[in-house]
């Protein structure tokens, strides 16, 4: 289709002014806590207010009388929010605790800037009473200060000043000396060091501005630091929306959002994902905010894109730049492809000018954002999670250039400083520490019938090994329980859920642009979705016929169709996987069941008609053949279980179960959960040279062997 074929009035919803910061502390909620639990509210308040900072970013400390469990006595121990935690959802358990006598003696041990590196592997030596919480590279900031509880955060705010131009001058018209300004310098025990002495030099300072980092300030007690922080917050928010009320945001508007935008994210997603090259595949994320298509449409905005991220927290989830893309030319692939292949060439280049004699080996150069005038934000990241706080972290840098070119020019991460920010050798031993992930995180799958029993286990059982899935079925209500009970059990970002009849040519097609748009694209279908019927030719309809083939043939045809193209994008990234779920009447012949056991015979036939098209493009296809999964199936639940124990004259109660368990070989029940493993095998690269097969999950029945 041509994508770019609709136009839309300019945008009329405004991005351009920043929220000011509201204190969010109450004494009742405070009142009887510990100094430590008085840590924690207030980093929790802090992490949870995203005008505060953002997810994963921003540390905050107490310095706290606690005693000594091996000499007994009273010491000082620092309390400071440890590598990796974030601190709007931590616990206590997320802080690091350090003898701040053992902190203050390491100077004994520092030279210069280029003992950085060298001064972190001291801080496991300051641990207290055995601590596991690894330190961060932040500790020295906090511990070498004097004062006895220090925030330091880094919202868009503090961050639009601390990158720009003007931001000094700012600083100074805001604050009146109240914050003082430090040049950047990379984290680490220099920049400790250098505070430090400046706080000396300036004991009127109440905070400094970090050129780059954001703002660390301080007081006396919690809720004091806290109310100090916000009011700072709040002071810069003010500042900017005053300054923006003078000039339009980037430059003014030149490219309307698109009102087909949605649609034009989900064709281009999955070219751009089939192109992005690596051992594993990545997973989409896709955002049209104000803050995305206010930026992508203005006047400076490519002059502003290519300057890069400014803040180290930015840059770390979405490398200096990001790939931008001409809006007219989304459905060429030969330009698709140059663009990217140009991206990882200039990520090259970047990589050999900056690296260091012992840098780590160049990563993936593949574009972690990229962003389209008129459509919005894409990010690609290795799972949903990573991609999405990518997106997120991209829309505070939206927000950074925004008031930062209020005030002056907006200023990005120098190349060498970002470069040696990215491959820091302390970075690259934190992520070989990362467990190797799971099979199928990067995956994608579409479980049709997602709402019953086999869909649902099937689904459970992808996401257990890291998958992301979207959910269909027509069930609307069934199918957001699962939806629901899913997000708390795997994680919101993991699960979407789409209605769908897959007799629906139209809601089929919906299903899956909603899969592209959501995840990026398609690695596994799962066609489950099902229906079952008993009667004799005689009082077999015609209407029940076709209903039968109307689910289980062309049912699976539609969703096969609709997956075909989203998975022939993957050929070049271990191809893609289809699953059908048949049945043991497929093969075997049942009494009264003409119309179900043919239509899905003609299911079985399908998918060996789409194991020979869809080999050339690395797609599998394959079938599991399932038979009386009567616990936890909303088929069994209805006249199917009545109609079969009529067909063998028997009780449709526990004496159903049983005559099912009795004739199999194994005399054994067979549940979702067994449908789903042989499901998991077939999807997974455990099956990787399969296609065209059969797997029987039946508890043994000769009737149905396959040869």
């Amino acid at each position: 289709m041509d994508i770019m074929n609709a136009q839309s009035p300019i945008a009329t919803k405004s991005a351009t002014c920043f929220a000011v910061t509201t204190g969010r502390w109450v004494d009742a909620e405070a009142s009887g806590k510990t100094p430590a639990e008085l840590l924690l509210y207030r980093s929790n308040l802090l992490g949870s207010d995203l005008t505060v900072t953002n997810f994963g970013g921003g540390n905050t400390s107490a310095k706290l009388t606690e005693i000594d469990p091996l000499t007994g006595e009273a010491v000082e121990v620092l309390w400071v929010k440890g590598s990796g935690g974030d601190i709007g959802s931590m616990k206590l358990d997320g802080f690091s605790t350090l003898y701040q006598a053992k902190l203050l003696g390491l100077e004994a041990h520092y030279s210069g800037p280029d003992d950085d590196d060298k001064m972190v592997g001291y801080l496991p030596h300051c641990t207290f009473n055995l601590n596991t919480r690894a330190a961060s590279i932040d500790t020295p900031l906090h511990s070498l200060l004097p004062f006895a509880h220090v925030d330091h955060v880094h919202p868009d705010t503090i961050i639009a000043l601390a990158a720009s131009s003007g931001g000094e001058a700012a600083t100074e018209e805001i604050w009146g000396g109240r914050i003082g300004w430090l040049p950047w310098k990379r984290p680490g025990y220099t920049l400790g060091v250098q505070l430090r002495d400046y706080v000396r030099a300036h004991p009127e300072v109440e905070g400094v501005m970090l050129a780059g980092h954001g703002i660390i300030c301080w007081a006396d007690t919690a809720k004091s630091c806290y109310e100090h922080t916000v009011e700072l917050i709040a002071d810069a928010a003010r500042y900017l929306n005053r300054a923006l009320d003078d000039k339009p945001a980037f430059g003014g508007q030149i490219v309307a959002p698109r009102l087909d935008r949605a649609a034009i994210a989900a064709a281009v997603m999955p070219r751009l994902r089939g192109l992005m090259t690596g051992t594993r595949s990545k997973v989409g994320h896709y955002s049209d905010d104000a803050e995305a298509l206010e930026f992508t449409g203005s006047a400076d905005f490519a002059r502003l894109a290519a300057i890069g991220t400014s803040c180290p927290d930015h840059f770390l989830r979405t490398k200096i730049a990001p790939l931008t893309l001409d809006p007219l030319r989304l459905d060429d692939m030969i330009y698709l492809e140059a663009e990217v292949a140009a991206f990882r060439d200039r990520y090259a280049a970047y990589y050999q000018r900056c690296k260091r004699s012992n840098s780590p080996a160049m990563r993936d150069a593949n574009p972690i954002v990229v962003l389209i005038p008129g459509v919005g934000r894409i990010t690609f990241a290795a799972d949903k999670t990573t991609a999405r706080l990518a997106g997120e972290f991209y829309g505070n840098a939206i927000n950074v250039m925004r008031g930062a070119e209020a005030i002056g020019d907006y200023i990005g991460l120098d190349e060498q400083e970002a470069f040696d920010i990215e491959y820091w050798l302390l970075e690259q031993a934190k992520l070989q520490r990362m467990p190797a992930p799971k099979p199928l995180v990067g995956k994608v799958a579409l479980v049709t019938g997602g709402a019953g029993g086999i869909g649902a286990a099937t689904a459970a059982r992808l996401m257990a090994d890291g998958a992301c899935v979207m959910l269909v079925d027509r069930d609307a209500i069934a199918l957001e329980d699962v939806r629901a009970g899913f997000a708390k059990q795997f994680g919101k970002d993991m699960i979407r859920s789409a209605m769908c009849d897959v007799t629906d040519e139209t809601q089929v097609r919906a299903a899956f642009d909603s899969c592209a748009r959501e995840f990026g694209g398609l690695d596994i279908l799962v066609a489950n979705a099902g229906i079952a019927s008993s009667a004799p030719i005689e009082e077999t309809t015609v209407e029940l016929w076709r209903k039968n083939y109307d689910v289980l043939a062309e049912g699976y045809f539609l969703t096969a169709r609709s997956a075909f193209p989203l998975m022939k994008a993957m050929k070049d990234q271990g191809g893609a996987s289809i699953v059908f779920i048949g049945s043991k009447n497929g093969i075997a012949a049942a009494t009264n069941a003409s119309a179900y056991a043919s239509a899905k015979a003609a299911s079985l036939h399908l998918a060996r008609c789409l194991a020979l098209e869809g080999a050339p493009f690395g797609i599998r296809v394959n079938t599991v053949n399932p038979d009386a999964v009567i616990k936890g199936s909303k088929i069994w639940d209805g006249d199917w279980r009545k109609e079969r124990a009529g067909a063998h004259g028997i009780d449709a109660g526990a004496e159903l179960e049983e005559h099912y368990r009795s004739r199999s070989m194994l005399k054994r029940d067979v549940l979702p959960e067994d449908i789903a493993e042989a499901v998991y095998f077939l999807a997974s690269d455990m099956s990787a040279k399969s296609t065209g097969n059969m797997i029987n999950v039946d508890a043994g029945n000769a009737h149905a062997f396959v040869r």
